[in-house]
């Protein structure tokens, strides 16, 4: 599974983008936002609200009970706001 990071939850995690192979009892969005909050204090950090956070699967929004494999790629960012 690919990760990517955009604006402040690329700094607070460390990282841009990264592969990773979540345990298989990850199968939705929330359960991998639980997984990896579990990672480190960067990770737990950014990942801590996620009422300031989305997320994308397959460059598709999606939703807590949405479901994510080992081939997805899964992106964090913050909302956006146009003007």
């Amino acid at each position: 599974m690919k990760l990517l990071y955009f604006a402040w939850l690329k700094t607070k995690t460390g990282v841009a983008e990264e592969e990773v192979a979540p345990p298989p009892e990850v199968t939705t969005v929330a359960e991998l936002l639980t997984w990896l909050q579990s990672r480190g204090p960067g990770h737990a950090e950014a990942l801590s609200d996620l009422n300031a956070l989305k997320v994308a699967v397959n460059q598709e929004y999606a939703r807590p009970e949405d479901p994510v494999g080992p081939g997805d790629e899964v992106a964090f960012f913050p909302p956006v706001t146009g003007g």
